[in-house]
């Protein structure tokens, strides 16, 4: 029975880790929002800028309420959030609505993702880091189907009943909400929390034990590689078709095939990670995967042929497929007995995907998408300096 239990407990958890690759959406979606309401690069990149820059706010208190509520509600109330982000758009497209829809959207993936990926560890022992990498396989499948679905919506390819390439986000929200009824259905034993003492801390106790985790600087490394993971991912998602349509003449429909090529090898890493990790180094998978990313930055900086622009796309999509787990997993083991507070501080770090496309932003309108693409370059850069800190 318990094994039952655990493998029902696993797939529950893995159709959570499909509704988390909602946020990604938010990548074509601003194209498609640009488009309409005629904006430039700067103004647009707002709306991806802007679904995580609540990562920089929730993922903290989300971890103090872990603590408090347990992880399987606090991602249950993640999913509710989200079911709401995406109702909204089915009343319109006005810059306004697509903020708010947009903004809390960045509230429930923060809840999902600083509550979820503990969740992981209470449902599975051992192989964290291959078991989060198939997880953001499972994610990743979300992320790569959305641009289709907004350009078949767009282009009347299947029935959008009226919404065009909203259509995306009806779709997204029932499966949404058979997530929910499927964990909420699903028992699963949690880890309880400890504390020494004579009564539990307060919650500012609490908070300033998250952050003074940050003096560690394995904490710190991985945090700030977080957010240079997360930036060049958002910032391939969004700029990767604006390359094609600079430097090709393409169609913003003919270009959104860059995003999804972008996911289908970053699904293909997460897939083939999840089995490369349980064999291989990890930290000469990590050097790998950062060998292929500035591969990809060099050809998406020179390339002018649709060869190379294909294939820089599809190295950032793989080789930066596992660097989300092999950096998680490292700052989560590295503090085992404060899990949920190690957990909201690397996702807060997803922050990074405010930062880097606003960055990206300016720097495009001002010397074109090879600008964006140097923003990115610094992200691995850095990630090259951590490879001391993968063991």
């Amino acid at each position: 029975m318990n094994s039952k239990v655990n493998q029902l407990a696993f797939v529950s958890v893995m159709f959570c880790f499909f509704a988390m690759g909602f946020v990604d959406l938010v990548g074509i979606a601003s194209n498609y929002v640009k488009a309409d309401l005629g904006l430039n690069d700067a103004t647009a990149n707002i709306f991806p800028s802007l679904v995580f820059f609540w990562f920089l706010i929730f993922s903290v208190p989300t971890g103090v309420l872990m603590n408090r509520i347990g992880r399987k509600r606090t991602v249950l109330l993640s999913l509710l959030v989200t079911i709401v982000s995406l109702l909204l758009p089915l009343f319109g497209e006005s810059f306004g609505l697509m903020l708010v829809s947009f903004s809390l959207l960045g509230i429930g993936n923060a809840l999902m993702q600083t509550s979820l990926n503990p969740l992981v560890a209470s449902v599975v022992k051992g192989h964290l880091a291959a078991t989060l990498t198939f997880g953001q396989f499972v994610k990743a499948i979300a992320s790569f189907m959305a641009p289709y679905i907004a350009m078949w919506g767009s282009t009347q390819a299947i029935p959008s009943f009226g919404y065009g390439w909203r259509i995306l986000f009806p779709i997204y929200m029932l499966i949404g909400l058979a997530a929910s009824l499927f964990l909420l259905g699903t028992p699963i034993e949690e880890e309880q929390r400890v504390y020494t003492g004579s009564k539990s801390p307060t919650v500012g106790h609490q908070f300033a034990t998250c952050f003074r985790l940050l003096g560690k600087p394995i904490v710190l490394l991985s945090f700030l590689g977080i957010m240079c993971h997360v930036g060049i991912d958002v910032g391939t998602n969004t700029t990767a078709p604006k390359i094609l349509m600079e430097r090709l003449g393409y169609t913003l429909n003919d270009a959104a095939f860059a995003t999804s090529l972008y996911f289908i090898f970053r699904t293909l890493g997460c897939f083939t990670g999840s089995f490369i990790l349980r064999v291989v180094n990890n930290r000469l998978f990590f050097i790998i995967s950062v060998t292929m990313m500035a591969l990809s930055m060099i050809g998406l900086f020179v390339g002018t042929s649709k060869l190379v622009l294909y294939t820089a796309i599809a190295l950032v999509g793989y080789g930066n497929s596992n660097i989300f787990s092999l950096v998680f997993s490292q700052a989560l083991q590295s503090v085992p007995e404060s899990q949920n507070e190690v957990s909201g501080l690397m996702i807060m770090g997803l922050f990074g995907g405010t930062v880097f496309p606003l960055i990206m932003g300016y720097a495009s309108d001002a010397m074109g998408q090879a600008g964006a693409v140097t923003v990115m370059a610094v992200g691995v850069a850095y990630l090259f300096t951590y490879i001391k800190n993968i063991k």
